[in-house]
């Protein structure tokens, strides 16, 4: 059974998909990781150490920075993570940091 889902290589969260239980070891290719504390299903959980301001990456791509120092198997939400999506103040993501989605199509215009 599956317990967590993991996009990219470079991603050093997880989202479980289901709740995870303190002590449940998670085995995830060559990387073993011991849950700290409960994740509820949908949340993320950290593979590896994040240090306080470092990006949380899942699906590749950051999703924000560490408000505080996250061990490896933690659960990972916004008691130590502040999104940085659409935050203005923050200026322009780099674009090989952070590939663009498809636009949608405007069907009145085919744009």
């Amino acid at each position: 059974m599956k317990f967590v889902l993991v996009i990219s290589d470079r991603d050093n969260v997880a989202t479980a998909l289901q709740t995870l239980e303190p002590g449940r070891q998670l085995e995830l290719g060559s990387t073993a990781v011991a849950v700290r504390e409960a994740v509820p299903s949908g949340h993320k959980i950290a593979l590896r150490a994040i240090h306080t301001g470092e990006p949380v990456i899942k699906y590749g791509c950051p999703i924000g920075l560490a408000t505080a120092e996250i061990p490896a198997g933690a659960h990972v939400h916004t008691h130590n993570l502040a999104s940085t999506r659409g935050r203005g103040d923050l200026g322009p993501a780099a674009p090989a940091a952070e590939p663009r989605l498809a636009e949608p199509v405007d069907e009145r215009n085919g744009r």
